[in-house]
């Protein structure tokens, strides 16, 4: 009888193993730092995250001072963020209201990211549908 209970419960807990870890990854990420620390350590660890959660669902909401991280021109990640966006391992989106504000247009932008309306609505959206939040700053 102790066996069986054992085995159950066994059986019981690495059910509940397996769900939690196929449970959903998905991390939406606050940039408005144009500090040059917090735009490495976002890099690093998208690409962390996505060598050991394929499955992840990642995104960098850009706004404010952090336009540049985005600006192809000017941009000291530029190549990373392409390769991040063209293996979907990661979204990259920008507020309309900063680059309107900042004097940029779309065509400054590396090639995939996007532009959304509002970069705090996108965050605060993201959030409402489940997705964990993270403000990137040290």
């Amino acid at each position: 009888m102790i066996k069986q209970i054992i085995s159950i419960v066994s059986l019981v807990v690495c059910s509940f193993l397996a769900v939690a870890q196929k449970a959903d990854y998905k991390v939406i990420f606050d940039m408005s730092s144009n500090d040059s620390v917090n735009q490495k350590a976002v890099i690093r660890e998208l690409q962390a995250i996505s060598q050991e959660r394929p499955d992840a669902q990642l995104e960098v909401t850009v706004y404010g001072e952090a336009l540049p991280l985005v600006l192809k021109d000017k941009s000291n990640y530029a190549d990373a963020i392409q390769q991040l966006i063209s293996n979907k391992k990661a979204n990259f989106k920008v507020c309309s209201m900063t680059m309107k504000r900042m004097n940029a247009d779309k065509s400054q932008l590396i090639a995939g990211v996007d532009v959304v309306p509002d970069g705090i609505y996108e965050i605060i959206s993201k959030q409402r549908e489940g997705w964990g939040y993270i403000k990137v700053a040290h």
